[in-house]
């Protein structure tokens, strides 16, 4: 796994899991609302991207797991989508 890669993931305390291979993240929101916002507007980035995330929605927490799947590791494309959540979530974050 490149260094970069790493460093963002630990530095925004995503939690390494399947042996380095995958991430995972908890996002809480205020609000059931506020989560389903966000995941939408996550889901139209990721589209566009064409990296869907793997997760679940419970009321206001939004579960993610992120890994390129035809690769079996993460890559760029897990960087850039949890980049773009990670500055997304700020806007519900105050």
């Amino acid at each position: 796994m490149e260094n970069n890669i790493q460093l963002f993931f630990s530095k925004n305390k995503w939690d390494f899991i399947d042996n380095n291979r995958k991430v995972r993240k908890l996002f809480k929101f205020r609000t059931f609302s506020e989560a389903f916002s966000w995941m939408t507007e996550i889901s139209l980035s990721a589209e566009k991207i064409d990296h869907h995330p793997d997760w679940t929605n419970v009321y206001n927490k939004v579960d993610v797991t992120l890994s390129t799947h035809d690769q079996n590791k993460l890559t760029k494309k897990d960087l850039s989508l949890a980049q773009l959540m990670e500055k997304t979530f700020v806007k519900y974050n105050y």
